[in-house]
C-alpha cells in the first residue's frame, strides 16, 4: 500500500503517503532517530529511506516500523486551511467596498486613466492627419487595442493566472515554479508542497500533454535558465515603465499650461514637472491605503471629466465617429498610409499603458474588484474620452498636438487641468507600486539583491515601500524629463518599456495554461499566436524609432537584468558550492574529539542557507571556539514559491545525530509575500514554542514504534545528563560535549579541559518514555533561560584562478559588489550585538 502511493508519486501525481501505515526502512545499529525521506527523489532511495547525513559505513538493518512521521513534516501535516488573498476572505460592508473601490481606481487604473493626456498626439505625430478617415482609422485602432489587450487578455485572462491573489511577471514564475521543478536554486523539498497554500492542482492522467510539459521543464536546464530570462526581462521592463511612467504622464498633463497661457514655453513645462516628480515620489512613503484612500476619488472625477468632455465633443461637433467601431477603417487607414501608419502603432499601445499594472497591482486587491470597476467606469470613460477628441479633430487638424486640453469646454479648463495633473500624479505612482511588488517577489525568490522594505500598513500585509527603489526612481525620472526633448520621443521609450512586459506576461501565461490550467491546445495556441504576434507587430514599430533617444530605456532595462541575472547567478552557484563543502557526521564527531569541544550553557541558532546537511561554518565555528552551546539549533531562512506560509506551517525541525548531541535542523519558511517583522524575542519564542510541539510529536510516534524497548532510551538519557564542575566550585548541566558518544582512540574528549571535572549523573532507575519527553523539554527550557546566541556565517565566493575571465570578473567585482551592498539577512531581526557572533568563511568556485 505504502509502495503503491509512493509510485503514484513517482508517475507525477501528488499524492500524501497515508501515515497510518507501516514501512520497511533501513535501521543503522547505532542511531535509529535520523530517518529521512526527503534526502532521496527515486524510488529506491525512498524505499530505503537512508539519511544521507549520518554514517554512510554504518551497519543498518532492515526493520518493519509502525507509523512513521518524519520530522520536516511533522508541523507540514497539520494543514489549517486554504490561505487566500486577504480581500477575497473578508465580506465586507457596503461602505467598505465603496472605499475599496476608490482606492484600486487610486492604485490601479491610474496610468491607463492618462492615457488620453498623449495617445493621438504621439500617434498624429508619427502619422500626420492628411483627412478625415486618417482620423477615424486612427480612433479605430485606439478602440480595438482597448478591447484586446487591457480588457480581453488581461481583465478576462491574465488576471485569473494570478499566484493566490499576487500578480506580476514573478508571481506568474512562482507559480510555474510550483507545478514544475525549474527553480535553478535546488533547495526544493518534498514536504515544501505540503504547506496548504499550495494547493497544487494534481495533473490528470488523461493529460499527458501537461505532464510531458512538466517533464521537459524539470529535465532540461536550458529551458530553466531560458524561463528565468524571460522573467528577468519582463521584471526590468517593469521596473524601466516605472521610470518613463512619471516622466510621460506628468509632462503632458503639465504640457497643458501651453494651451492656457501662450506665454508658457516648454523649458518652464520642463522644471514644473521636476518639481511635481519631487513631491509625488516624496510622500510615496506614507503607504498605499492612506495616498489610495486620498487620491481615490480624485481619480473617480478624472473618469467622470473624460467621460463628461467625451460627451460634450460628440453633441458639439457629430457622431460620425462612430463609424470606428467598424475595424474596417483600420484597413483603409493601413492603405493609405503604409509605413507611416505602422509607425504609428508605437503611439497606439499607450492607449494600454497601464495594463500590466492592473495585473502587478493585483497583490492590493482582489480580481474581481479590478474587473467590475475597468468594465463598468474605466472602459466606458476611456471610449468617451477618445471619441470625443476624435470628434474635435474632425473640425480642428492641426490641434493634435494638445487634443486634450484643446476639447476642453472654456468655462471648465482650469478645473480640469487641475484635476488632469493630480490623475497624471497618480498614475505615476501605479507603476511605482507595482515595481515594488515586482522586486519583493525577485528578492524573495533569489533573483535581485535584499533591499530595505518597509510595509506601510498594518493591516495588509501586500502594501510596501522600498526607500532605495524610490529615489532610485526618482533621480532616472529626472534624467529622462530633463533629457528628451518632447513627449513624443518619451512616448516610444513608454511603448518599448510597456511592450517588453507584455510579451513576457503572454509567454508565462501561455506556459500557466499548459502546465497548470490544463485547457484545450487550439485555444492555448490562439491566445499565443494572436497576442504574442500582435505585440510583436508594434513592438517592431517602436524598435525603427529607438534612434529618437529612446534607446536609452533598453539600455537602462539591458543593465537591470544584468543586475538581476548577476545576482541570481552568484547565489546559485554560493548555494551550490555550500552543499558540496557541507560537513558530514563523521567529521563532526572527529572535530569533536580532536579538539575537546564542550558545551556551554544555552542556545546556539547558526544561520545558514542550506536546508539539509551541515553547514561547513559549523566546522569553522567548531576550530575556532573552545566550547558551543549546549543546544544547537541550525536555522535555515527559507523562501519558498508561494505567496504566503501559514504561522503554524512556519518551522519544520529535524534532529541531527542522536537525542545525546541536543543538535537540530530547522527550516523557517516564508512566501516572497510574508512580513518579516517580528523582533528576536518574538522570533525566538516561536521557533522554541515550534521545537517542542516537535518533539512532543515524536516522542509519541517513538512510542508507537519502540515496541517496548525502553532499554536504549534509557542508556541515552544517563549518556546525555552529566554536571560540569568548573574550578570555582560552579556547578553547570551541560548534557555532554559535543558527539561525546563516540569516543576517540587518541585521547579521551575531556582532556581538553584540564581544569573542570565531568562527573556523570546516574539516576537510580530507568527513565520511561515520558519522563525522557519532559526531561528534553526541561533541557530546553533551561538552555533558553541561560540566553540564545545568533551565530551567523557569511559565506563570500571568490573564483578560482585558472576560472575564465568572464567568470572572474562577475564573481569577483560585480556579483562581490552586490553582496557588499546588499541587506544583510540580520537586518531583519532586531538582535543585540551582545547576542550576535559572526564568522565568515570564503569558498574558491
Amino acid at each position: 500500500m505504502a509502495e503503491e502511493s509512493l509510485i503514484e508519486r513517482e508517475n507525477g501525481g501528488l499524492v500524501a503517503m497515508d501515515s497510518s501505515e507501516s514501512r520497511w526502512v533501513f535501521q543503522n545499529d547505532d542511531d535509529d532517530s535520523d530517518v529521512d525521506d526527503d534526502d532521496n527523489d527515486d524510488l529506491p532511495a525512498r524505499m530505503s529511506l537512508v539519511d544521507s547525513e549520518e554514517d554512510e559505513n554504518a551497519e543498518t538493518k532492515l526493520i518493519r516500523t509502525g507509523p512513521r512521521i518524519d520530522s520536516f513534516d511533522v508541523e507540514a501535516l497539520e494543514i489549517p486551511g486554504a490561505h487566500r488573498n486577504e480581500y477575497e476572505m473578508q465580506d465586507f460592508t457596503m461602505g467598505r467596498k465603496i472605499i475599496l473601490a476608490f482606492q484600486t481606481l487610486g492604485v490601479v487604473y491610474g496610468d491607463v486613466g492618462t492615457s488620453p493626456l498623449y495617445t493621438f498626439s504621439v500617434m498624429f505625430n508619427k502619422s500626420p492627419i492628411k483627412d478625415k478617415e486618417d482620423i477615424l482609422g486612427a480612433l479605430s485602432l485606439v478602440l480595438y487595442v482597448l478591447i484586446l489587450i487591457p480588457l480581453i487578455k488581461y481583465v478576462l485572462v491574465v488576471l485569473w493566472a494570478n499566484d493566490d491573489g499576487e500578480g506580476g511577471t514573478f508571481a506568474l514564475y512562482s507559480l510555474i515554479c510550483r507545478h514544475a521543478k525549474v527553480s535553478l536554486l535546488p533547495n526544493q523539498l518534498p514536504s515544501d508542497t505540503r504547506i496548504s497554500s499550495f494547493r497544487l492542482k494534481v495533473p490528470s492522467a488523461e493529460l499527458e500533454r501537461s505532464l510531458k510539459i512538466k517533464e521537459h521543464l524539470e529535465s532540461s536546464i536550458t529551458l530553466k535558465k531560458l524561463l528565468l530570462m524571460l522573467v528577468l526581462a519582463g521584471t526590468s521592463m517593469i521596473i524601466a515603465d516605472g521610470v518613463v511612467t512619471p516622466a510621460m504622464s506628468v509632462m503632458s498633463a503639465v504640457g497643458g499650461l501651453k494651451v492656457g497661457i501662450d506665454a508658457v514655453e516648454q523649458d518652464q513645462v520642463m522644471m514644473i514637472s521636476v518639481a511635481c516628480l519631487i513631491i509625488l515620489f516624496s510622500v510615496q512613503k506614507f503607504g498605499t491605503s492612506k495616498v489610495g484612500l486620498v487620491i481615490g476619488p480624485a481619480l473617480f472625477i478624472w473618469f467622470c471629466s473624460l467621460g463628461g468632455i467625451g460627451i460634450y465633443n460628440l453633441v458639439k461637433y457629430g457622431y460620425t465617429v462612430l463609424n470606428a467601431f467598424n475595424p474596417v477603417h483600420i484597413y483603409f487607414y493601413f492603405e493609405r498610409n503604409s509605413t507611416q501608419a505602422w509607425l504609428s502603432l508605437g503611439g497606439c499601445i499607450l492607449c494600454a499603458t497601464g495594463s500590466e499594472a492592473m495585473f502587478a497591482d493585483l497583490c492590493y486587491f482582489s480580481v474581481r474588484s479590478i474587473q467590475l470597476t475597468f468594465v463598468f467606469l474605466v472602459l466606458p470613460c476611456l471610449m468617451l474620452g477618445y471619441l470625443g477628441q476624435a470628434a474635435y479633430l474632425m473640425e480642428n487638424p492641426s490641434n493634435y498636438d494638445q487634443v486634450f486640453f484643446s476639447s476642453v469646454p472654456s468655462g471648465v479648463f482650469w478645473p480640469v487641468f487641475f484635476i488632469a495633473n493630480i490623475a497624471a500624479l497618480i498614475a505615476s505612482r501605479t507603476m511605482t507600486t507595482a515595481t515594488f511588488s515586482c522586486i519583493k517577489q525577485s528578492t524573495a525568490l533569489g533573483c535581485f539583491p535584499r533591499l530595505k522594505i518597509v510595509h506601510t500598513s498594518r493591516k495588509f500585509m501586500g502594501q510596501i515601500y522600498i526607500p532605495v527603489i524610490n529615489w532610485f526612481l526618482l533621480v532616472f525620472c529626472l534624467v529622462f524629463v530633463c533629457t528628451f526633448a518632447s513627449n513624443n520621443e518619451i512616448g516610444n521609450a513608454y511603448g518599448i518599456a510597456e511592450l517588453g512586459v507584455m510579451m513576457m506576461t503572454t509567454i508565462l501565461v501561455t506556459i500557466v495554461m499548459l502546465l497548470i490550467w490544463q485547457i484545450n491546445i487550439i485555444i492555448v495556441l490562439s491566445f499565443l499566436v494572436f497576442f504574442l504576434g500582435l505585440e510583436l507587430t508594434i513592438f517592431s514599430s517602436v524598435l525603427w524609432s529607438v534612434g529618437d533617444g529612446s534607446w536609452i530605456i533598453l539600455v537602462f532595462a539591458v543593465v537591470l537584468f544584468f543586475i538581476m541575472y548577476v545576482w541570481n547567478y552568484g547565489s546559485k552557484l554560493k548555494y551550490e558550492t555550500e552543499v558540496k563543502k557541507k560537513l558530514s557526521t563523521e567529521l563532526m564527531r572527529q572535530l569533536g574529539c580532536n579538539l575537546g569541544t564542550v558545551r556551554a550553557p544555552g542556545i546556539g541558532l547558526l544561520y545558514n542557507e542550506l536546508v539539509k546537511g551541515v553547514p561547513a561554518i559549523f566546522g569553522h565555528f567548531l576550530t575556532t571556539l573552545p566550547a558551543i552551546h549546549s543546544m544547537i539549533i541550525f536555522v535555515c531562512i527559507k523562501y519558498v514559491p508561494v505567496p504566503v506560509v501559514p504561522q503554524g506551517e512556519r518551522f519544520l525541525f529535524r534532529r541531527v545525530g542522536g537525542k545525546s548531541y541536543h543538535i537540530f535542523r530547522c527550516i523557517a519558511r516564508y512566501g516572497y509575500k510574508d512580513v518579516r517583522k517580528e523582533n528576536h524575542q518574538t522570533f525566538e519564542q516561536l521557533l522554541i514554542e515550534s521545537l517542542e510541539k516537535f518533539i512532543r510529536r515524536e516522542a509519541q510516534e517513538r512510542q508507537l514504534e519502540s515496541d517496548g524497548d525502553e532499554d536504549t532510551e534509557s542508556d541515552d538519557e544517563i549518556n546525555s545528563s552529566r554536571l560540569l564542575i568548573a574550578p570555582n566550585g560552579s556547578v553547570y548541566s551541560l548534557g555532554v560535549p559535543l558527539l561525546a558518544d563516540f569516543t576517540c582512540p587518541e585521547k579521551p574528549i575531556f582532556e581538553a579541559s584540564t581544569s573542570a571535572e565531568v562527573v556523570p549523573f546516574l539516576p537510580g532507575e530507568t527513565l520511561d518514555q515520558e519522563q525522557s519527553l519532559e526531561r528534553e523539554l526541561s533541557f530546553i527550557r533551561k538552555a533558553k533561560e541561560s540566553g540564545v546566541v545568533y551565530l551567523l556565517g557569511h559565506g563570500d565566493i571568490r573564483a578560482r584562478k585558472d576560472s575564465w575571465f568572464i567568470k572572474k570578473l562577475i564573481i569577483n567585482y560585480f556579483y562581490a559588489f552586490l553582496r557588499k551592498n546588499c541587506r544583510r539577512g540580520i537586518a531583519n531581526l532586531s538582535v543585540p550585538h551582545s547576542n550576535l557572533m559572526q564568522v565568515g568563511m570564503t569558498y574558491m568556485v
